[in-house]
């Protein structure tokens, strides 16, 4: 069955559009301090009624990476029955010339080509598809998914950095520990940097009340900073660090977040590759485990630690670390940077770390419009 017969037979409209995308008027320094995104109004079945109904599927096509999420409703959540990760570095030059390249496209087709054959033999009947940063920013955006769409049938949706933040929320949530009044969610991704002021109301539920998007992730950054291959020397990664803490004190102008976090109850989340590779390094993990980091709490001085012991590696001993590899060795010395910009901004005394975010944030805003309210929690992959 076709990714459009899917749809056709359970009589939705696909949650990705292809054509033109919505493009941003500007796709720097982005703020949003009016109000808050809301979520996806909730429809409420009787006991029973939809939850062993339906297969979604969830794409986040990012300036680095492919992430693809299947799953099936459960009373507790959602029970993922498959997915998919691969590093197609799609943003790899848009910040020279806001064109995305031949080679990165091709990485990135032949990656949707692998996720497309799973959604067709999952037999997926409700899916929504995202691509962000480098789609947003890239000229030839466009003519990109059109070739996608003719050589995968996948329809992706190019997101605002606004919506973005939305799903990144919606996806790790449940992690904001209870008693918190307030959280600062943080997605460092390869193009831009999300930050999402949140307020916790009551029932766990969350308010978005300003949010910014850094044009600065760990692809950009490392081609404006660093050589492939080559530790930076330490005046280049603390020039790394002074790029990031620039945006940031806007944003603390903005918000007074500082303000907030003397008061107390005031959780951290980070949800990115940078975070997750860092807290593995932490654990002593001997490869990754997403059950034991997914979760886990680490502080801010062991945070600050780690990051500047593995900056300061060369780059053959981080790709000998099991938990970063060849293919991350270079990337993970700029989200470190973004790390300590972030924790260096503001004095907090842990976070907390999530392996979770738009691709779960996007299955829950797709259930929730069809079911009765679930608790957020991705399943075992």
């Amino acid at each position: 069955m076709s990714l459009e017969e899917g749809r056709a037979r359970q009589g939705k409209k696909p949650g990705s559009r292809s054509g033109r995308p919505a493009r941003q008027a500007d796709a720097r320094g982005r703020q949003q301090q009016d109000a808050p995104a809301r979520e996806p109004q909730r429809k409420v079945y009787p006991d029973g009624g939809a939850f062993s109904r339906g297969v979604y599927s969830a794409i986040d096509l990012g300036t680095n990476n492919c992430r693809l999420l299947i799953a099936r409703p459960t009373r507790q959540g959602f029970r993922v029955i498959d997915a998919f990760s691969r590093i197609v570095r799609l943003g790899e030059g848009v910040s020279a010339n806001n064109r995305l390249s031949e080679e990165a496209m091709d990485r990135a087709v032949e990656a949707l080509k692998v996720c497309a054959d799973k959604i067709n033999r999952r037999g997926v009947t409700c899916m929504r598809h995202v691509a962000t940063e480098a789609c947003r920013v890239a000229e030839n955006a466009p003519e990109f998914l059109l070739r996608v769409k003719a050589e995968t049938g996948i329809n992706l949706d190019i997101i605002s950095a606004r919506e973005e933040a939305r799903l990144a929320v919606m996806g790790c949530q449940s992690l904001i520990a209870p008693g918190n009044k307030h959280a600062l969610v943080f997605d460092i991704g390869g193009g831009s940097t999300e930050l999402i002021w949140v307020r916790v109301l009551s029932g766990r539920r969350t308010e978005i009340t300003g949010w910014m998007s850094i044009p600065w992730g760990v692809v950009n950054l490392s081609e404006r900073f660093a050589c492939p291959g080559v530790t930076p020397p330490p005046d280049q990664y603390q020039a790394m660090v002074g790029v990031v803490e620039n945006h940031l004190k806007a944003f603390e102008e903005a918000h007074r977040v500082g303000d907030v976090i003397r008061k107390r109850h005031t959780q951290f989340l980070g949800t990115s590759g940078t975070v997750t590779t860092l807290a593995s390094l932490h654990l002593n993990l001997p490869r990754y485990q997403r059950d034991k980091v997914d979760g886990a709490w680490m502080k801010s001085r062991d945070i600050y630690a780690l990051s500047q012991r593995v900056a300061h590696m060369s780059h053959t001993e981080r790709a000998a670390q099991p938990c970063i590899g060849e293919e991350r060795a270079d990337l993970v010395v700029a989200g470190c940077a973004i790390l300590e910009a972030i924790l260096g901004m503001w004095n907090v005394p842990s976070l907390r770390v999530a392996d979770r975010g738009i691709r779960e944030g996007i299955l829950r805003s797709l259930m929730q419009t069809e079911q009765e309210p679930l608790r957020a929690g991705a399943g075992r992959r």
